[in-house]
């Protein structure tokens, strides 16, 4: 009898990749993914269920909820005659760029390292990814770029700003001489961390006729709900909406996200004290022997120490979880991302790894 297998009919290349790996973090302490620790006030919170409980779950959610973009544009400082895409978190969008960009031969081309989902992105979509390597100190190496634009004609260019799993937020001299060499390629700066970076394109995305912004409201305290959105020109946006699947977000997430907005101060507060606590963590790290701290503009921290693993090993015993991502490219050896949390998380965090 014959029988149907996977193998049969699943990609090769897909078929030899493996999932997204998220650790269980039951029982630790999760500086690991760069959510913002705190929670909302009680009372903000019970404001929030009462909005979600009024919620038509038994209908479709708008495609393009019109309320929901324009207070998005209002409170983020989209300019006037750009548009929103919204997503499932910003992974979706990249996946909507990728497929919609996906002509025979077309390129994908990103720093490294840099955030996963580009590369594999393009692997869904069956581009060819080319990864420019930062300078050894992780800096952007513009001149590098600048050549491999020009070898390869990507179709899509990202520069994340700042970078992950770096910190590196680059200068915008180096972006303009990238976007300037880039006609013919899509710009797409990828602005998840700009409430610790605090420095933004979004107001210059008509400037040029090859720029998009993306964000995510996950770093600014709203991670669950899973919403991106991307900043652009119109005739971007049309052709990117043609992939977006129907109803991809949520009519919960639409609700929670439009309540946030008018709240948006509580999260921007959180973030204000995340960027204090990172610029004491950085200090209490770099004292450290034999701890390099890299400059970071966003709520997470790079530090290269003398044995990663080992560091990493004692953080778990210490029931605190961070990423070791010392594997994940030459440049990173024995580097591990550390989240800023709460004051007593890092406080945590700092006691384990000043006794390895």
């Amino acid at each position: 009898m014959t029988t149907t297998r996977p193998q049969d009919i699943v990609r090769p290349d897909v078929l030899a990749m493996t999932t997204y790996a998220v650790a269980d973090a039951t029982g630790l302490v999760k500086l690991d993914a760069m959510e913002n620790p705190f929670p909302l006030p009680a009372a903000l919170a019970a404001q929030l269920g009462e909005v979600l409980a009024g919620v038509a779950l038994n209908r479709y959610p708008e495609p393009r909820p019109a309320v929901l973009v324009d207070k998005l544009k209002r409170v983020m400082g989209v300019p006037a005659g750009a548009d929103l895409l919204l997503g499932n978190g910003s992974d979706e969008l990249i996946s909507i760029i990728a497929v919609a960009c996906a002509k025979p031969g077309a390129k994908l081309l990103a720093p490294i390292p840099g955030f996963v989902m580009y590369q594999m992105s393009a692997k869904f979509a069956q581009l060819e990814f080319v990864g420019v390597p930062h300078r050894a100190d992780l800096t952007l190496d513009v001149e590098a770029m600048l050549a491999a634009i020009a070898e390869h004609k990507p179709a899509v260019i990202y520069l994340a700003y700042p970078n992950n799993p770096t910190g590196t937020l680059y200068p915008d001299a180096d972006i303009e001489r990238i976007i300037a060499s880039a006609k013919g390629s899509l710009v797409v700066i990828d602005e998840a961390y700009q409430p610790f970076a605090q420095k933004s394109w979004i107001g210059r995305v008509l400037d040029y006729d090859n720029v998009v912004v993306m964000r995510t409201v996950s770093k600014l305290g709203l991670a669950g709900i899973r919403l991106g959105y991307l900043a652009g020109a119109p005739a971007w946006l049309e052709q990117f909406d043609k992939v977006r699947p129907p109803y991809n977000v949520n009519v919960l997430t639409q609700a929670a996200a439009q309540f946030m907005l008018d709240h948006v101060d509580v999260l921007e507060s959180q973030a204000a004290q995340l960027r204090a606590e990172r610029e004491k963590l950085s200090a209490a790290l770099a004292a450290l022997p034999g701890v390099t701290v890299f400059p970071s503009a966003a709520n997470f921290l790079l530090v290269r120490l003398p044995d990663a693993d080992a560091a990493f090993n004692t953080l778990l015993n210490a029931k605190v979880l961070v990423k070791n991502v010392g594997r994940m490219h030459p440049l990173l050896a024995n580097c591990l991302r550390l989240t800023v949390g709460a004051p007593e998380e890092n406080a945590q965090m700092l006691a384990a790894l000043a006794l390895k």
